[in-house]
């Protein structure tokens, strides 16, 4: 019996040998971090990756468990939303940056390019865009995967470091003496070959894809100091807690049925005055999209709508669904460049916020971070983000040292979720159609935001004060400032906030059912 009385593995389970990557010799002491210990990461996505970059300061070996084949410069299958827009908020391009210094000129020696947030794009809210001004926030224009690939990139050269593909956690190994401290995982092995793992999940709430399903698998038992889970939206966690007869975090659902469609054109510079990045932002009675132009010389467009309100994925349907956004921008490029593939959809059922802060003793030697903790609707764009500001608290933690180091880090990120979650919140529950308890505090502030977002129109303090909160820069508090309270008096009622009806004749010319976009959802 090995660390504590750790029980035999089974017939269909192995030990990792000392020349196998995932091999980690059992501590008979569980010690602190001190850097010599073994901290395991799940998953190989933004959170991920930054939690194994901050571990790697406390740890002496950091392996990055992820299922997927790792490709360079390409999306990971397991990241359901990959091949559809991402945006990097400017507090998050702020931490990572300081997490791996020299990122964004790296990336933009890749292809990538970076703006000034409303001096190198159109933002349209309600209709209406933004007054240009600069606000020194940097917007980073890249994929996703040119982002995760830079950072694989950087992590590979840090010492003790390593990725271990097609590997996917099978469940926690408590101590036997200790059944509320983890000590490990059981891990499952796949030998498929490339291109061999079937179709990827369109649906991040759908169960995770077992890449293992009719493949030889190896079953194995890796020893750890920390187990980190960033699986994502799909984690198992609260499964592998109760499984272990330790309580599941409470979960908090908001079901807004956004759906998703994207395509890539080709990018002629001068187009659109050169501005490479539209926004058209999606809220009650307005459809939305964003085009964003990144490297390789391509458009990628996403086109969205909430409450059922998909757009089609056939290229006329396409077409139809940009003709009803309330600006033509996104409608000029896909009608006057080259389609470079074919549109390819995603749904999302709703925010999903699991509560590991409410645990009154959470398990030992595992925590949560990213989506696995909070996935947001992606509409706002603040998973990466509010994952860096996550992985921020977790290196504030390891820092400080001390013990309960899952119930200090998850009160700490509680607190860092909290403001973009009740600002995503806000803003979905004022569609009628979306279920959820609308408090005084949602009925007092909805009505002002609104007037900012109008008067965000001409006042360049109002634009400049909403484009720092909308980045999580400052605290949605800023909105209040006396300069920005009296730009929204001046300003917020020259517009009616009402929703325009948009025409509808080409969608319908499509054959798409129609959607009347004076209620919410269409």
């Amino acid at each position: 019996m090995e660390y504590g009385g750790v029980p035999p593995i089974s017939d269909q389970e192995s030990r990792p040998g000392p020349r196998d990557p995932l091999y980690s010799r059992p501590s008979p002491v569980r010690r602190a971090a001190d850097g010599h210990g073994h901290a395991v990461v799940l998953g190989a996505g933004i959170a991920g990756l930054l939690a194994a970059r901050v571990l790697s300061e406390t740890f002496g070996r950091v392996t990055v468990l992820e299922r997927d084949v790792l490709l360079d410069g390409d999306s990971r299958r397991g990241a359901p939303q990959g091949r559809h827009l991402h945006g990097l908020l400017d507090r998050g391009r702020q931490i990572i940056e300081e997490l791996f210094p020299g990122l964004t000129t790296e990336l933009t020696e890749r292809g990538a390019s970076t703006i000034e947030t409303l001096v190198g794009s159109r933002w349209y809210l309600r209709g209406l865009r933004v007054r240009s001004t600069p606000t020194g926030l940097i917007s980073i224009l890249a994929s996703r995967g040119l982002l995760e690939d830079v950072l694989r990139t950087r992590l590979r050269k840090i010492p003790g470091v390593e990725f271990v593909e097609r590997t996917s956690a099978a469940g926690l190994v408590a101590a036997p003496d200790a059944p509320d401290r983890i000590i490990g995982v059981r891990v499952a092995r796949s030998s498929r070959a490339v291109g061999d793992e079937g179709p990827r999940p369109t649906d991040p709430g759908a169960d995770e894809v077992d890449l293992t399903r009719a493949d030889p698998v190896r079953t194995q038992l890796i020893y750890a100091d920390l187990v980190v889970d960033a699986t994502g939206r799909a984690s198992r966690g609260p499964d592998w807690l109760a499984a272990l007869d330790l309580p599941r975090p409470p979960e908090q659902r908001i079901d807004v049925d956004l759906g998703y469609a994207s395509r890539f054109y080709r990018y002629r510079p001068g187009h659109l005055d050169d501005y490479r990045s539209i926004i058209i932002s999606t809220m009650p009675g307005f459809r939305g999209g964003g085009a964003v132009a990144l490297e390789g010389d391509r458009w990628h467009i996403t086109l969205a709508g909430m409450l059922g309100d998909h757009p089609p994925t056939d290229p006329a349907g396409f077409e139809a669904f940009a003709r009803t956004l309330p600006v033509p921008d996104i409608y000029d490029i896909v009608t006057s460049t080259e389609a470079l593939s074919d549109p390819v959809p995603h749904r999302f059922s709703g925010s999903l916020r699991r509560h590991y802060e409410r645990l009154k003793n959470p398990p030992e030697g595992f925590l949560t971070i990213g989506d696995a903790v909070c996935s947001f609707n992606p509409l706002y764009a603040q998973g990466m983000t509010v994952a860096a500001q996550q992985v921020r608290a977790l290196q504030d933690c390891l820092r400080a040292g001390g013990p309960n180091l899952p119930a200090r880090f998850y009160q700490q990120a509680a607190h860092l979720v909290d403001v973009a979650w009740d600002m995503a919140n806000g803003a979905d529950l004022r569609y009628p159609g979306v279920q959820g308890r609308r408090s005084l505090r949602n009925r007092l502030v909805g009505p002002y935001a609104e007037r900012v977002q109008v008067a965000a129109h001409q006042d360049a303090t109002v634009a400049r004060a909403l484009m720092s909160m909308l980045n999580l820069v400052d605290a949605p508090t800023v909105l209040l400032r006396p300069a920005v309270a009296a730009g929204v008096v001046r300003f917020g009622w020259a517009h009616p906030t009402t929703p325009r009806k948009v025409s509808t004749s080409a969608v319908q010319e499509a054959g798409v059912q129609e959607a009347e976009t004076g209620t919410p959802g269409g």
